[in-house]
């Protein structure tokens, strides 16, 4: 898988500069609403296709489901991209946002890529290559209550349909934690579990995109992913609870007296 990886990261890197270039221009660019407090701008549809282009050129034959163009049949083999997670805060020049790549062979995460352009930290991590930052090896906390942890989180801001069941995990969730982070994205969030600057994170319907290369990156970094079921839906359902395997366990004792029947 090394040279798929190579790919991605050549692709992230390249959406990454054309974002950068973008940043003293943001407040010329079209923008698209696309549903409630969800919108894309022409910088997004560029990354993306730039990343298209780079993957297609060295692997044709791939399917690849993407955040704005939708799935492009092929193979087996399916990159998942999101060209620029956290579009609102790249939109209010909010510094938090990133470039999000996954591969999935046979429905089995194989390469992940996440790449901040601001900050040029590349976190990469193949199946049972282990994680890295900038090619050091990173690891999940050993965090292992919740007193003293620091917990990332997203709000379900799409819609109001979870918000009480949200509020309620909130609550159980900050009343003995150092602190509840919402920087507002995903894939950054998930990164920074794997490095050890967050000891969990939790969030209620993430779309594939969003978390598929963050989920690989915690996993090579010996942390534990699942869903509200405590099972390995969460890429169909979108919602996630990880840590490392002890701060998992935690999270979701406080989390699962909230969860509704359509949650699970």
């Amino acid at each position: 898988m090394q040279p798929m990886l190579n790919i991605a990261v050549r692709a992230a890197r390249s959406a990454g500069d054309l974002i950068l270039r973008s940043t003293d221009a943001i407040g010329h660019l079209q923008v698209d609403q696309k549903g409630r407090n969800d919108y894309a701008s022409e910088v997004d549809r560029k990354a993306e296709r730039e990343i298209i282009n780079i993957i297609r050129t060295a692997y044709p034959d791939h399917a690849i489901l993407a955040e704005e163009s939708g799935a492009h049949q092929g193979n087996e083999f399916v990159w998942v991209i999101d060209p620029l997670d956290g579009t609102t805060n790249f939109l209010h020049g909010f510094p938090q946002f990133a470039v999000s790549i996954a591969l999935k062979h046979k429905g089995r995460l194989e390469v992940a890529v996440i790449y901040d352009p601001l900050r040029d930290e590349l976190f990469t991590a193949k199946r049972g290559g282990g994680a890295m930052l900038n090619n050091r090896r990173i690891r999940v906390t050993k965090q292992s209550a919740m007193k003293g942890a620091l917990i990332g989180t997203g709000f379900p801001f799409k819609t109001d349909r979870h918000l009480d069941a949200y509020v309620g995990m909130f609550k159980a969730m900050t009343t003995d934690s150092a602190g509840i982070r919402r920087a507002g994205s995903a894939a950054l969030d998930l990164a920074y579990v794997a490095a050890g600057r967050l000891d969990g994170f939790w969030e209620i319907g993430l779309m594939e995109w969003d978390m598929a290369a963050g989920v690989l990156l915690i996993k090579e970094a010996g942390g534990v992913v699942t869903d509200f079921s405590f099972n390995d839906g969460y890429l169909q359902n979108g919602n996630l609870i990880a840590g490392n395997p002890k701060m998992h366990q935690v999270m979701y004792k406080l989390i699962e007296p909230h969860v509704t029947d359509s949650l699970r």
